[in-house]
Formats: structure tokens, C-alpha cells, sequence
């Protein structure tokens, strides 16, 4: 089994989610009382969510890139970045490290393509859903149709993230939000709608609606546990 190098900490909230889902993945798989063989680094997210709002991508790239090669060091085989908005400085990341980065772009798209999906919706911080890092990412390597919010629904969507649910807060108006703009969604063409941050999932999921909802944390766990024992179930 190789061991699966976590990057997380943005926020430890969604990491939570990332550390039950691999280790339910690998039980599933293996059985018994198998669990995941894991190096983690966890960073301080309060000084990195302030270089986002001051749009200071070089500095979230170095913290980022120093941290990911403790995980290489500490005998990881391959890399999960442990949130969508810091993929942001995935090329960064990867040119500071010698084992393979698992995007969780490529993981969802691979999904959405398997499913036959040609038009999604995209939710997640307004990094995410304005800039081309994940959305081109989307359009340019696997042909998607991507739709984002209105301005003042991105609003919302980004507010609650920062605001409530990196703070472990979940809301029933703001979750009646989400829907509704789920729904916006789907009106403007969408045939499913990613959670593209890893903290949404906290708040909603697939049956709260009866819109495909692929959840990125789930997604990419799912993608690291097949990578990890790869060699074992083949």
C-alpha cells in the first residue's frame, strides 16, 4: 500500500472529512482491520487565508511548497492538496516536490466524464469560481461547459464559507441559500453541481436535492484510496 501525503489544515474542518473518508475507503476495500498509511501536514490557515484576500498567491505558494515537501520527506508517495482553492498554486507545489500531486480537478472531471455530465455548476470561494485555475482547468483539459453563480449569489457562497463553515458553523438559511442557488444553477444549464470547496459538504449534500451534487472532498479521497492500493486489488 503507498502512503497517501495530506496537505491540509485549509481548513482542519474539511481535513477532518478527508482523514474518515481515506481510512473508510481502505477498510471497504481491504477489509478487516485495514486502515490507510497516511503522512499529514496540517498548517496554520489564519495567515494563509489572509494572503488570499491580499491576493498574495507567491506567499501562499512558498508556505505551501515548504510544507508539502515535509510530507514527501516524511516517506509520502503521492500528494492531496486537502482543499480546491489553494490548487491555485498546485504548478508551485509540484515543481518543489518529486512525488505526483493528485488535482482534485482531474478527480472530479473524471467523474463527471465517466457520468457522461457535459455542463456543470461550479460552487466554492470566489477564487474558485472567478479565476480560470480551476475552471480552465475543467474547460480546457476534459471540454466541460462550466457555470458559476451571479455576482451577489458568489457573494453569499464565498461569505458562508469563510464566515461560518471554516469555523465548523452550519446554518439552515444559509443552507436554504445554497439550494436555491444550486437550482440557479441547473436553470442556466447545469446537469450537476460540484461542491468545489472542501467545506461545503459540511453543509450540504446529495439529499438535501435531487441535483447530482458531486461533493470534492469525497471525490478526492475516493481517488486517493484508489491510488494508494492500486496495485493490491489489480
Amino acid at each position: 500500500m503507498k502512503t497517501i501525503g495530506l496537505l491540509g489544515g485549509m481548513s482542519w474542518e474539511s481535513t477532518l472529512g478527508y482523514y474518515r473518508a481515506i481510512n473508510e475507503g481502505i477498510r471497504n476495500s481491504l477489509g478487516g482491520l485495514h486502515s490507510a498509511k497516511i503522512a499529514m501536514y496540517s498548517v496554520d490557515f489564519e495567515p494563509i487565508e489572509q494572503l488570499q484576500h491580499a491576493e498574495d498567491w507567491e506567499g501562499t505558494a512558498k508556505i505551501l511548497s515548504e510544507a508539502a515537501k515535509n510530507v514527501q520527506a516524511a516517506g509520502a508517495d503521492f500528494l492531496l492538496l486537502c482543499t480546491n482553492t489553494m490548487h491555485k498554486v498546485a504548478p508551485e507545489i509540484e515543481a518543489a516536490i518529486q512525488i505526483p500531486l493528485l488535482h482534485i480537478a482531474d478527480a472530479t472531471a473524471e467523474v463527471l466524464i465517466k457520468e457522461g455530465i457535459e455542463s456543470v455548476g461550479l460552487l466554492g470561494t470566489a477564487f474558485t469560481m472567478e479565476q480560470e485555475f480551476y475552471k480552465g482547468r475543467l474547460t480546457d483539459n476534459y471540454g466541460l461547459q462550466v457555470q458559476v453563480p451571479d455576482g451577489e449569489d458568489r457573494d453569499i457562497v464565498h461569505k458562508v464559507i469563510y464566515q461560518e463553515l471554516c469555523l465548523g458553523k452550519t446554518a439552515s438559511d444559509s443552507k436554504e441559500e445554497y439550494l436555491r442557488i444550486i437550482d440557479a444553477l441547473v436553470t442556466k444549464g447545469a446537469e450537476a453541481v460540484i461542491l468545489g470547496c472542501t467545506e461545503i459538504g459540511m453543509l450540504v449534500n446529495q439529499v438535501d436535492t435531487d441535483v447530482r451534487l458531486l461533493d470534492t472532498t469525497s471525490v478526492h479521497a475516493v481517488k486517493a484510496v484508489e491510488y494508494a492500493i492500486g496495485d493490491i486489488v489489480s
